[in-house]
């Protein structure tokens, strides 16, 4: 018995072939698909409750993207041998997807809702993760869960000054641009990306082209859902009680009062908090005894509501901010360098009331940190992690392993700096900067890139130029085309706002960017002047970093561990490794070095580390010994290895022993070598010949000692 599957093929402009099948996998699931491109196919399912918990009025939505080893006929590392917790390649995917399909399930919709998106066969470079949302979206939309999609995502590179969708794993490697863009077929809803200093243009331009590939894909999604019945009705629900009267009293009630407080412009957070919670707890005191408590949760719920619109139209109608800036302006910045006596680089900063401690550690190659995934693997030397503490908030939170937005905003921050870490040649070290939010009210990403240039610098690491980041806010009406674009919001701006694109870069162009749109309708003018504010913000970032460092130190710190690199011939690897590795091993013990070696084309690359100078020196004359080529006429200083009753062998270079015959020991004669030299002794000795058959060496001490004159006999 064959199952007859629903599917949907369509190509993209480039001609690449995509295929969403339902109907053949997951059938008790609310919604899957099987989305393939050549040999890359994704499984998609999607669940949801059919009822709402009680008490819960948010949407609780749990997004998982993960790959199958076997998919790429691959084995899991570690002990168990199995897919374990996911990698952060893997959560940042789900982050995006997550970031996309949130803002469209209906703002009444609480039943609990899991997607899961699986990779189940990889290949033919293709990159699956730019078709993970595609996956989720399709399998929405042939089900009957209610939302606002489709969507989809693709990826956007500029490579070679053209703009590819959905480039070649490989090609992407020389991409000056590369960007995930979300969207319907109206709006963009997301895009997160990193650039080699592009123009804002550049961009915008980017982001329009990726749109149009999405329309083809969203298409295809709705031309599947219609031949799939169960779509064709989404299910009913109630999962809210309201009580209009209720709603409104509320609003005639408070709406003036938290008008007049967003006009006050008070910069404390705190104090912001309290006085618009009074408002709020003012009118619950107001309720009648009886029915405070049953109605106290849609008095909270109603508030937030009002005070939202409240908010946003003190901003659109007075441009008054909530901490009294005007529309483009900075908070107050301030910052320190070599803050930390121990650590290879520090640095605070802080941009109003958000501060970021970061710290700087510079290591050899062994400490890159592996990647061994199902589709991507190797190794990184530049790793940064962000971390977000409760107190950072005044909130008692726990304190365990980073979360999903931890790993967001630390991979973002990570690729804003990327592209200003000098190249290998120029640089020795594996990078590991950690950023500490000590203090948050909107923006600790963009405060993590501008603390970690700072580090950078006192650290000593010669990056090209420095990075600085800023986040952009967004109000609108759409009633009235009323807008305001906000430069450098805080939390409760990014919460009652519109938009949060946080875009960083150099002086001189863009280097990485993440957007989230809620609204509909965001045009592209209003984007590029977003972008424009966003230039002029970040200059004055950079002006005020300027002011406690300008370039990198000349020099690392006295504890930074020092890295010399050494070339060799890729013939004398195994000699400077020795027998299970007898002799790199002997090495670092004597010297109190740490060596890695690295087999490149025709050499092998040598990294020494120590904090000692002394050390490194010591270290490279062995190897060099190791390397060298002994030559005739040239004078050692051999060690005594062994004795033998012609003579001894003596190592001349490391490795390398040669014959000192006991009548090239001295002009005199020996009857007993041992009565002149010992095993251990080091002299002075000449190579005076090497046998061209057997390659052995012969050494002459004599040669070094002025022959007596011969006594006249009388």
């Amino acid at each position: 018995m064959s199952i007859q599957a629903i599917t949907k093929t369509f190509e993209m402009n480039d001609g690449t072939s995509i295929s969403i099948e339902t109907g053949k996998l997951a059938k008790q699931a609310d919604g899957s698909v099987v989305v393939k491109a050549g040999n890359t196919m994704l499984l998609a399912t999607v669940v949801s409750a059919q009822e709402a918990k009680e008490d819960v009025d948010f949407m609780p939505l749990s997004v998982d993207y993960k790959e199958k080893y076997a998919a790429t006929g691959k084995f899991p590392g570690g002990f168990f041998k199995r897919e374990g917790r996911p990698s952060e390649y893997e959560i940042l995917i789900s982050r995006l997807v997550d970031r996309a399909l949130r803002p469209l399930f209906p703002d009444n919709y609480h039943a609990e809702t899991q997607v899961i998106i699986q990779l189940i066969s990889g290949g033919d470079d293709i990159a699956p993760d730019a078709l993970a949302a595609l996956a989720a979206s399709s399998a929405l939309a042939v089900s009957d869960i209610p939302f606002h999609g489709p969507i989809s995502e693709v990826r956007v590179a500029f490579i070679n000054d053209k703009y590819v969708i959905n480039p070649s794993i490989s090609d992407m490697e020389s991409a000056d641009l590369e960007l995930i863009v979300a969207a319907t077929f109206e709006n963009i809803m997301m895009v997160e990306g990193e650039m080699k200093e592009v123009s804002e243009n550049t961009m915008l331009e980017a982001i329009k082209v990726a749109h149009e590939a999405i329309k083809i894909q969203c298409k295809a999604q709705l031309e599947l859902a219609e031949m799939v019945e169960k779509a064709k009705i989404k299910r009913d629900y109630c999962h809210e009680t309201n009580d209009e009267d209720l709603r409104v009293q509320v609003k005639e009630a408070t709406y003036q009062q938290c008008y007049k407080l967003a006009l006050q412009g008070n910069p404390d957070k705190h104090a912001r908090f309290e006085a618009f919670k009074a408002i709020s707890d003012a009118f619950i005191e107001n309720l009648e005894e009886e029915e405070r408590e049953e109605k106290e949760k849609l008095v909270k719920r109603y508030f937030h509501d009002v005070e939202k619109e409240a908010v946003r139209n003190a901003v659109l109608n007075e441009t008054v901010r909530l901490d009294g800036r005007k529309l483009n302006e900075v908070r107050p910045i301030w910052s320190e360098v070599d803050y930390l006596p121990s650590v290879h680089g520090s640095a605070i900063f802080t941009r109003g009331e958000t501060q970021a401690l970061v710290m700087i550690t510079l290591g050899s190659k062994l400490d890159r940190q592996t990647i061994d995934g199902a589709v991507f693997e190797g190794s990184n030397k530049f790793i940064l992690h962000y971390n977000f503490p409760g107190f950072s908030t005044g909130e008692v939170r726990r304190f365990g392993s980073p979360g999903r937005r931890e790993i967001g905003h630390g991979n973002l921050a990570m690729r804003a700096l990327k592209f200003v870490i000098p190249a290998d040649e120029d640089n020795p070290y594996t990078i590991r900067i950690v950023s500490d939010i000590l203090e948050s009210n909107g923006s600790s990403s963009m405060a993590t890139v501008c603390g970690g240039t700072l580090a950078l610098m006192d650290a000593g690491v010669k990056i090209s130029k420095p990075v600085a980041g800023i986040a952009m806010g967004l109000i609108t009406d759409t009633s009235t085309g009323k807008y305001a674009v906000l430069s450098d919001i805080l939390g409760d701006e990014d919460h009652l706002g519109d938009m949060d694109f946080k875009v960083t870069g150099t002086a001189d162009g863009i280097t990485a960017c993440q957007m989230d749109i809620k609204v509909d309708g965001l045009s592209y003018s209003i984007l590029e002047e977003a972008l424009e504010q966003a230039r002029q913000g970040r200059l004055h970032i950079l002006g005020e970093m300027a002011k406690t460092i300008t370039e990198p130190r000349a020099d690392y710190k006295d504890y930074v561990p020092r890295i010399e690199k050494m070339v060799v011939a890729k013939e004398f690897i195994g000699a400077i490794i020795g027998p299970g590795g007898k002799v790199i091993q002997e090495i670092q013990k004597e010297t109190n070095t740490t060596i890695t070696i690295e087999e490149v084309g025709n050499y092998g690359m040598i990294d020494i580390v120590s904090q000692n100078k002394q050390s490194i020196e010591d270290a490279k004359d062995i190897i060099k010994g190791i390397v060298a080529v002994p030559e005739v006429g040239e004078i050692y200083l051999g060690k005594v290895k062994t004795i033998v009753p012609f003579g001894a062998f003596l190592e001349i270079l490391p490795g390398k022993d040669a014959l000192l015959h006991v009548s090239e020991i001295d002009w005199k004669r020996i009857e007993n070598v041992e009565d002149v030299l010992h095993v251990g002794d080091k002299i002075n000795v000449k190579l005076i010949g090497i046998d061209e058959k057997n390659g052995k060496m012969k050494l002459s001490r004599k040669a070094l000692i002025q022959r007596p004159e011969r006594k006249q006999h009388r």
